[in-house]
C-alpha cells in the first residue's frame, strides 16, 4: 500500500534524483573507452625551453651567390656556422668548441675590421675564405627531415656558450680550425709564416680511425709535371723530404733538383694535407696524405675524438688553444657594424 506524497516532498524528491542520475547517464556513453580519463588525474604537458639566441649584434655577411650583404644577428650567424661547418651528428661538446672557435673568429674581425675589402661593407663571407655560412632555410634544404633534430643540437650547443670567445692578452685569437689531423697540429709559423704564441704543435691522437685520417689521390703525370715545373721519369717514389715541420709535416722537399714548401706542393697538387707521399705508376703520380687541412688550431674529428673521451668544450678548447682564457665578448664600441 502506497503512502500518499505532499506534492512539495515529490518534487524535491524527483529534483534529487535527476541530479544524482543525469551527469551519470552523459559519461556512460564515453566511460567505456576513455575509462583511465575518468580515474588517472591529467598529467601535466611540459614543453622543452627553446634557448633564445636574441643579440642584439649583426654580422654583415656577404652572400656569394646573392651576391649581397644579408645583417645576422650575432649568435644566428655562429649558428649557421656551426651547422655548415663541423657534422651535426658529432658530441655536443665537440659543437660547443666549435661554437666558440665561429664567434671568436667573427669577434676578432669585427672588432679589427680585418674582413678586407669587401663588397657593401661585409665583415666576412659565407664561403670557406673565411667561415661557411648558411642560413635557416638553406639548412631546411639541405637536411630536409633531419632539420629539427640537427638543429636543436645545433642551437643548444651555440645557446649554451652564448656571448662567450676565445681571448689572449684579453684579446679574440685568431682561431683556426681544420677537419683532421696527421696526429699532430701545426706551429702557425710553419704554415703561414706568422708566428702566434697559442697555436703550437700538439698530439691529436684522436683523429686516428676517422673517415679523413688516410686518403688516396691520383693525379695524371703530365698535371703534376705542369702545375710544379718538373720532369718525373722514374716510376717509384718522388721527390725527397730535406725538412719536416715540428707537426710531422712536409717542410720542405727536392723533386727533380727543385726545392719546394711543402704547403706549396699541398696547395698546387690540390692535396688534402702536407703530410704526403707521391708515388709515379707509369701516367699517374699516386698522393696519399694523411689528415685532412692546413693543421694550425683545432681539429675537429680531433675535438670530437675528446668529446667521446669524456671531455668538455672548455677542455677542448685549451689544450687545441695554448694559454687562452675564455671570455665573455665585448664588442669594441668604436668597431660598430653600424658604421661599416
Amino acid at each position: 500500500m502506497f503512502m500518499k506524497m505532499k506534492p512539495i516532498t515529490f518534487f524535491v524528491s524527483v529534483f534529487v534524483v535527476v541530479t544524482v542520475l543525469l551527469p551519470a547517464l552523459l559519461v556512460l556513453p564515453y566511460s567505456s573507452k576513455s575509462s583511465f580519463l575518468l580515474e588517472t588525474k591529467p598529467k601535466e604537458i611540459k614543453r622543452a625551453a627553446i634557448p633564445s639566441l636574441a643579440s642584439t649584434l649583426a654580422v654583415p655577411v656577404y652572400r656569394t651567390a646573392e651576391k649581397k650583404v644579408e645583417k645576422v644577428a650575432l649568435e644566428e650567424y655562429v649558428k649557421g656556422v656551426v651547422a655548415s661547418e663541423m657534422p651535426a651528428d658529432f658530441k655536443l661538446e665537440a659543437l660547443k668548441a666549435q661554437a666558440l672557435t665561429a664567434r671568436t673568429y667573427i669577434a676578432r674581425l669585427l672588432d679589427s675590421a680585418q674582413g678586407g675589402n669587401l663588397p657593401g661593407g661585409a665583415a666576412v663571407t659565407d664561403s670557406i675564405l673565411h667561415q661557411v655560412y648558411k642560413s635557416d632555410d638553406e639548412l631546411k634544404k639541405l637536411w630536409g627531415d633531419e632539420y629539427p633534430e640537427k638543429m636543436k643540437k645545433i642551437t643548444k650547443a651555440v645557446a649554451e656558450t652564448k656571448g662567450k670567445i676565445l681571448t689572449y692578452d684579453g684579446k679574440p685569437i685568431f682561431a683556426s680550425f681544420f677537419s683532421t689531423s696527421n696526429g699532430y697540429t701545426e706551429n702557425s709559423e710553419d704554415y703561414w709564416g706568422t708566428k702566434y704564441p697559442y697555436l703550437k704543435s700538439v698530439k691529436s691522437p684522436w683523429d686516428q680511425n676517422t673517415p679523413k685520417f688516410v686518403q688516396k689521390q691520383e693525379i695524371s703525370l703530365l698535371d703534376v709535371e705542369r702545375r710544379l715545373g718538373v720532369v718525373i721519369q722514374k716510376d717509384g717514389e718522388v721527390g725527397t723530404v730535406t725538412k719536416k715541420t715540428a707537426g710531422n709535416r712536409i717542410a720542405r722537399m727536392t723533386i727533380d733538383g727543385k726545392s719546394f714548401k711543402g704547403k706549396e706542393i699541398r696547395e698546387k697538387l690540390g692535396l688534402r694535407s702536407a703530410d704526403f707521399t707521391l708515388t709515379k705508376k707509369k701516367q699517374e703520380v699516386i698522393a696519399v696524405t694523411k689528415g685532412f687541412g692546413h693543421g694550425v688550431g683545432m681539429s675537429q674529428y680531433g675535438a670530437n675524438g675528446m668529446a667521446k673521451a669524456g671531455k668538455n668544450y672548455k677542455q677542448i678548447v685549451k689544450y687545441y688553444y695554448k694559454g687562452v682564457a675564455i671570455s665573455e665578448y665585448k664588442p669594441d664600441p668604436g668597431r660598430s657594424t653600424a658604421k661599416r
